[in-house]
């Protein structure tokens, strides 16, 4: 008998097979994404198609899951772990984004850092959008807070974004995970308490609107 999800089973009892039915879609498996897609992979979800471009390199190694497997595509990488994965290998790009179907996804989760391609994806699906902010330069998860999008504060990447999102001309809402920490470096430094801490935040956003 297949016992893996046996502990889930008996957290979510008959809602598990929300969780073995549900499709989502993942957009960048870097240092958030990438944790985001395990936590999913191990929680019993059914099927998770993953969209990135990059390969693992010794930069990596600090923060990301399965990232000893340097020069290998990270959605290669991530496929042959789990079997429910679906790699696609492919920069997401606003033109990109303005193609795709995101129609057949029950929950999208933006987690990657282009500014235009995140207000692409949230004009095409911001009603089934958990989107991340910025998780860099900082070293307190405790820190992380999940908000509207138009009430998140403190994140530069967030007001980017925001400032973004009405350019464009959009009324709606959707949630984001970020953090107000103030950054502790200029440059990209990142620290896998953090990074990893917002990945598993998303998760547990995805988790729990599938069990609505």
């Amino acid at each position: 008998m297949d016992i893996k999800f046996d502990r889930c089973k008996k957290l979510f009892g008959e809602d598990f097979s929300k969780l073995q039915n549900a499709k989502i879609l993942v957009l960048g498996v870097g240092g958030v994404g990438g944790v985001l897609v395990d936590c999913l992979a191990r929680s019993g979800v059914g099927h998770i198609t993953v969209v990135d471009d990059d390969t693992f390199d010794e930069t990596n190694r600090n923060r990301q899951l399965y990232s000893e497997s340097v020069g290998d595509k990270k959605v290669e990488v991530f496929a042959k772990k789990y079997e429910c994965i679906e790699p696609i290998f492919q920069r997401v790009t606003k033109e990109w984004v303005g193609k795709f179907d995101f129609s057949k996804y029950d929950i999208v989760v933006d987690a990657i850092d282009d500014i235009s391609a995140k207000v692409q994806v949230a004009l095409k699906c911001h009603n089934r959008l958990i989107s991340s902010m910025g998780s860099a330069k900082r070293v307190d998860p405790l820190m992380i807070e999940v908000k509207d999008i138009w009430k998140t504060y403190g994140d530069k990447l967030a007001k980017k974004f925001r400032y973004e999102l009405k350019k464009a001309g959009f009324k709606g809402k959707f949630d984001v995970v970020f953090s107000p920490e103030e950054p502790r470096c200029e440059e990209m430094g990142s620290f896998m308490a953090v990074t990893g801490s917002f990945g598993l935040t998303l998760c547990s956003l995805v988790v729990k609107r599938l069990l609505v």
